[in-house]
């Protein structure tokens, strides 16, 4: 089949990757000059099983409502009239539930054990490289509460299969040195070993080089004007003033996914969910983790990019904006600072933020649309890196007929 991806960023270049790995014609267009310049250029660089937790949980609720008016709040909801925010907060509300919390993590688990794994097969396949680190991620706790909730999220993760362990406080010093000012405070952690950390932007990158050696047309700076649908079955798109004739399409562009598909009168549940982060150069005297770490309190996750730290986390519900905001630009270096007191940056610290495709549920939409012949491949929230292979993969299996592999909801 002759296929079109909307979107050149982690999910999309997956998408197209494996795409032409089953044997179709693929073409991608994307509206930036590259691949990887909007939601996958700076994120927290983590390929993380262990942060499947919803953000939608029992226990988010009273958080909520404390940090509403805090501009460094982990979670950060925009107080105005938004119609689109509230249908999709009524919606959060309902999965907040424990069952439906349950459920979720047991979906977001599933595709990312198979997305982890196909990742590290692409990786020995191609040789790509994207300063990957492949020594785990270490969630630690400072607040006893918690780490005591957080323990019963990882026990739920291990019987789906994540290996999310915990550790004690003087374990997490021993796993991640860099710790040890801070041993005082911490009083635990979880640890899953097989996670891994690399740089998103330099994947998505490389993939898209390989993938165009393989035959994927890549068609930069053109943006998508509308959908060609004919009796309800897709078929075709006008970007770029031109009119491209495809057999199948696969809707990848994160946030904007929901605006292209609405004059067909499909409406997804995503909403933008902003975050940040700072690149920091690091210098031979910097003392910096290389382990990835996510400090549960903050929101806030750090991984190790070559001679770069990435710090990056927390999420700002706010429409389709884009402007940083200082404030939260402060607070993930001041956090930074308190936790690695000798971290001595080797210069400024690169800010960056990004609109993360979020349902209320965290469970990504994948499979078919209304329309037939046009395919999902979005709403991975904060998890797009780590599920980017799987999603490619199962969106190849989808579009040729085959059952994917993972055990997974798909539309």
């Amino acid at each position: 089949m002759r296929v079109i991806v909307l979107g050149a960023g982690l999910v999309g270049v997956a998408s197209a990757w494996y795409l032409q790995k089953a044997g179709h014609e693929v073409i991608v267009i994307e509206r930036q000059p590259g691949a990887g310049l909007e939601t996958s250029f700076a994120n927290g660089g983590q390929i993380s099983v262990s942060h499947a937790e919803p953000w939608a949980n029992p226990q988010v609720l009273p958080k909520v409502l404390k940090w509403l008016g805090r501009e460094d709040a982990p979670l950060l909801f925009r107080l105005r009239w938004d119609p689109a925010l509230f249908r999709w907060g009524l919606r959060f509300l309902a999965e907040c539930r424990p069952g439906r919390t349950r459920d979720n993590i047991r979906a977001i688990v599933t595709m990312a054990l198979y997305s982890r794994r196909l990742l590290g097969e692409l990786r020995a396949e191609t040789g790509i490289a994207y300063d990957q680190l492949q020594r785990g991620i270490l969630h630690f706790y400072t607040d006893e509460r918690e780490f005591s909730a957080a323990s019963e999220a990882a026990a739920l993760m291990r019987e789906f299969g994540c290996d999310r362990n915990v550790v004690s406080a003087d374990e997490c010093v021993r796993i991640e040195p860099a710790l040890v000012t801070v041993r005082d405070r911490l009083v635990g952690g979880d640890y899953t070993h097989d996670d891994e950390s690399g740089d998103a932007h330099r994947f998505t990158q490389a993939l898209a080089g390989l993938a165009a050696g393989q035959g994927v047309a890549f068609r930069y700076a053109t943006t998508v004007e509308r959908l060609d649908v004919a009796g309800g079955t897709f078929a075709g798109v006008v970007a770029g003033g031109e009119h491209i004739v495809a057999d199948a399409c696969v809707a990848a562009c994160g946030s904007w996914t929901g605006a292209l598909l609405a004059p067909l009168g499909i409406r997804l549940p995503l909403y933008p969910a902003k975050g940040y982060s700072a690149t920091v150069p690091l210098g031979a005297d910097s003392v910096a983790p290389t382990v990835s770490l996510t400090d549960d309190g903050y929101k806030i996750v750090f991984s190790r990019l070559g001679q770069r730290l990435r710090i990056a986390g927390t999420a700002e519900f706010n429409g389709f904006n884009t402007e940083l905001n200082p404030v939260r630009c402060t607070a993930l270096m001041r956090r930074a600072g308190e936790l690695f007191p000798d971290l001595r940056p080797a210069g400024a610290p690169e800010f960056w933020c990004g609109l993360r495709p979020a349902t209320p549920s965290n469970v990504p939409l994948i499979g078919r649309s209304p329309v037939a012949g046009l395919w999902l491949a979005t709403g991975h929230g904060t998890l797009g890196w780590t599920m980017a292979c799987g999603t490619g993969a199962a969106v190849a299996d989808l579009l040729s007929g085959r059952r994917p592999e993972p055990d997974f909801p798909f539309l």
